[in-house]
């Protein structure tokens, strides 16, 4: 298989994926904002309200990357970065508060490591 064709591959795929997962993020994001959608544990609103926000991000990522728009990567980087900070924050305040959920900080985790994968997906084919 040609280079051409992995890179293209990888690059649907990663828009594929951010496009859907921001689209759940911004649908449970919105549910639980309006209370239509209670997930059963504490929620921290500010992080509530950043997450929802960061999954019309994502669709507007995924959207770059599909067009493969030139600043897809530093959009898709930009985002890890944020979403690294904010879990080292809400890291930092569920130890040392009862603020933040276990179940927050596994989700904020999780959010940044599909980002990270994201990343890592559109650096391997913008390398060159």
């Amino acid at each position: 298989m040609s280079k051409y064709r992995i890179s293209h591959y990888i690059r649907i795929i990663t828009a594929v994926a951010a496009i859907i997962f921001g689209g759940l993020t911004t649908f449970i994001g919105g549910r639980t904002l309006l209370g239509i959608f209670d997930p059963g544990y504490l929620i921290f609103l500010p992080l509530l309200v950043f997450n929802t926000i960061m999954g019309l991000l994502y669709i507007l990522a995924g959207l770059m990357i599909w067009r493969n728009h030139n600043e897809a990567l530093f959009a898709v980087q930009s985002i890890f970065l944020l979403n690294l900070a904010i879990l080292g924050i809400i890291g930092i305040l569920y130890l040392s508060t009862e603020q933040i959920a276990v179940e927050s900080v596994g989700a904020m985790t999780f959010r940044t490591a599909v980002w990270f994968v994201i990343y890592v997906g559109l650096k391997f084919i913008k390398r060159d």
